[in-house]
């Protein structure tokens, strides 16, 4: 294999449709996280950031931790994202916009080969096929949420809009998290605006707190549901798919074998932290970083 063949993006598992949709009227919406993504995408995105020695250790471990809780549990923690997103605006504060959209690029690039659920790509798949447009609504920076759907070959996306002045992050949100009630919201305003038909469209998502979303459709599903969600769903009649096989094998009795991996990774990405190593300042696709992209010598919370 050549250089140029391994620098190349993983092919996404959605193809882009061969013809301009068709179907106008109707659309689908993907939340992310647990949904369309195993786990947590700013728990790969910060995961990316550490191994390029830009994260710090103890914050990607309170990371890991919440994510362990989200893959294993599959419910959402409001304290948990509440401090996922503190840490998060925290550490971009001062970063240039286009700089950490790069960094993004290649983590994400990295981590969507593996990370996509097969079952909710071939959801996505199926709209696109109809002629049908896809949207993914997500918490997570909209950034992120359109590299992803970039990738993916879907329509757009909407998330939370991180403040930015000058190209810079100011470590403040315009607005709230995409989140909950916030959710349906963005849905209700693009659906006017492209003049969708909500009772044909389908939402998916894995939360009780995206109940809001769901109900606005005429298509709601509940995938990789939490309890509540689940509970919600069969009271309801929706559609309840569930593509978890590591849920079913912590309840069989693996999760303390899960929790000692992830800690035992974590502290290998501790101990690599540790060594000097030379080519530091190069990106994993082996081309030089510009000054602003190389590792910061001070500690990240001083640089605020």
């Amino acid at each position: 294999m050549t250089s140029a063949e391994e620098d190349k993006p993983a092919p996404s598992p959605i193809h882009a449709p061969d013809r301009p949709p068709a179907d106008l009227a109707a659309a689908a919406f993907f939340d992310v996280d647990n949904t369309l993504m195993r786990g947590a995408s700013l728990f790969y995105l910060a995961r990316g950031l550490h191994s390029r020695d830009y994260y710090p250790t103890r914050e990607f471990l309170s990371a890991g931790w919440q994510q362990l809780k989200f893959r294993i549990g599959g419910a959402e923690d409001a304290d948990g994202i509440s401090q996922i997103r503190e840490l998060g605006l925290a550490f971009i504060a001062g970063w240039e916009v286009e700089d950490l959209a790069e960094l993004a690029s290649e983590i994400f690039d990295e981590a969507l080969a593996t990370k996509i659920w097969p079952g909710t790509a071939a959801l996505a798949q199926r709209h696109l096929d109809q002629g049908q447009r896809v949207w993914l609504v997500t918490a997570a920076p909209v950034e992120i949420a359109q590299l992803i759907a970039d990738r993916l070959n879907l329509t757009g996306a909407l998330g939370t809009v991180a403040e930015t002045h000058d190209g810079k992050y100011t470590g403040r949100l315009v607005g709230d998290l995409m989140h909950g009630q916030a959710k349906a919201e963005a849905v209700r305003i693009l659906a006017a605006r492209e003049d969708l038909d909500l009772s044909r469209c389908a939402a998916y998502s894995d939360s009780a707190n995206d109940v809001p979303m769901l109900s606005l459709v005429g298509l709601p599903y509940a995938i990789n549901p939490d309890r509540k969600l689940r509970r919600y769903a069969r009271k309801h009649g929706w559609r309840i798919r569930d593509f978890r096989r590591a849920r079913r094998a912590a309840r069989a009795g693996l999760a303390a074998a899960a929790m000692a991996g992830a800690f035992g990774g974590a502290a290998a990405a501790a101990a690599a932290l540790r060594r000097t190593a030379l080519g530091r300042h190069h990106s994993t696709l082996g081309v030089p970083l510009r000054p602003s992209l190389r590792r910061r010598h001070s500690p990240w919370w001083k640089l605020r």
